[in-house]
């Protein structure tokens, strides 16, 4: 009798082990959703960007610097720039009273998740990002509910394709191996490359890369035949190596364009720093262009890797008020519009990797600030 209570008791003794292991391994969740189906899991972006937004109708300004990411190229020298320091306040500062810092990050897919993040936990309030890499990541920016508010610039010959050796034009970089770095500016030009020569994305051996500010080293150590990056940091490299540039964005001038763009709940809780950013960006723009010395100091200081500052600038210029309006079909006429950048990035990123829910070009563009501000501009 005695032996038959102990087995008993260690017989459910070790259904009671098993269970809590199972429990704890996952196998119960798993068996319970195979039986009732997986539960739906909640994201910040299943509800609207502005909730959290003040109740009354006063605009605000955070009480903290407002967080810009970008990865360093010629068409953001004018916030670095007016940004200024310690020992120099910017423009930002000296004539809108808003603190801005400038974070830099060595690849786009770092800035992406730093935007999805937010401030608050460790990431940026708005990103410069190109309209490519956000039409081509709509889905995985769901949570930050991007809004774009203004054009910064284009690239007009920074981005390049250089080969290690010899010349090469488009239709011969089929057997290749091409570095770049995935869903970035320099990838998304690449792909223009490819599709003028007729080439497929089976026609080249991709060579992935955690930035884009290591193409040239990628040639240089021989791990690829051809990579795509900034003229800086690969053709310095090309001419080193005995290759040659097989294209540029001057080819393509208004391919590559970096859009200003806000997280959701940034733009919905703060509009009139929003407000503050576009004019002091088109100002410290308008600048640039006239006087681009300290702009430029600013920028090498910032990014030496880009190679001559002036250079770097004058490859990817500031975009001016005119230029802004034209682009987001305000007023005037562009040669390509925002709506079409995004549109055609969106489609291209479904046909490679297939479809997915996007928000369309008009949802992602909140152009209420950049309207008020051109509107209030001097003439």
């Amino acid at each position: 009798m005695r032996g038959r209570r102990f087995i008993a008791t260690l017989l459910f003794a070790s259904l009671g082990a098993g269970a809590l292991l199972a429990l704890r391994l996952g196998y119960v969740d798993r068996l319970r959703d195979r039986v009732q189906g997986r539960a739906p899991k909640l994201a910040v972006g299943d509800f609207p960007a502005g909730v959290t937004a003040p109740v009354d109708d006063v605009a605000s300004i955070p009480t903290r610097p407002v967080l810009i990411g970008v990865v360093p190229r010629g068409t953001v020298a004018p916030l670095i720039w007016a940004t200024g320091d310690d020992a120099h306040p910017g423009l930002f500062r000296s004539a809108y009273a808003l603190d801005v810092k400038v974070v830099r990050f060595e690849s786009e897919d770092a800035l992406r998740r730093a935007l999805v993040k937010g401030a608050e936990n460790g990431g940026v309030d708005l990103a410069a990002l190109s309209v490519s890499t956000l039409g081509m990541s709509a889905a995985p920016l769901r949570d930050a509910a991007p809004r774009t508010v203004m054009l910064l610039g284009r690239s007009r010959g920074q981005d390049v394709l250089g080969t290690r050796s010899g010349t090469l034009s488009p239709a011969q970089l089929a057997g290749k191996r091409v570095a770049t770095e995935p869903r970035s500016p320099a990838h998304y030009f690449t792909l223009w490359v490819l599709s003028r020569a007729g080439l497929s994305m089976r026609d080249v051996t991709w060579v992935p890369l955690d930035s884009s500010l290591e193409a040239g080293a990628a040639l240089k150590a021989g791990k690829a035949d051809v990579a795509a990056g900034f003229v800086g940091d690969v053709h310095p490299m090309v001419r080193e190596l005995g290759g040659s540039l097989v294209s540029t964005t001057a080819d393509a001038p208004h391919l590559l364009a970096t859009v200003l763009v806000a997280r959701g709940e940034f733009a919905a809780r703060y509009p009139d720093a929003v407000r503050r950013l576009i004019r002091g960006a088109l100002d410290a723009s308008a600048q640039v262009v006239k006087a681009p010395e300290a702009a430029a100091r600013s920028l090498g200081a910032f990014a030496p890797e880009l190679g001559d500052p002036t250079e770097a600038i004058e490859a990817a210029p500031p975009a001016s008020t005119r230029e802004n309006l034209a682009f987001f079909g305000l007023s005037g006429e562009a040669p390509v519009t925002y709506a079409e950048l995004y549109q055609s990035a969106v489609a291209l990123s479904a046909k490679l990797t297939g479809p997915s829910a996007v928000p369309t070009a008009e949802e992602t563009a909140d152009l209420g600030a950049l309207k008020y501000v051109s509107a209030t501009q001097r003439p």
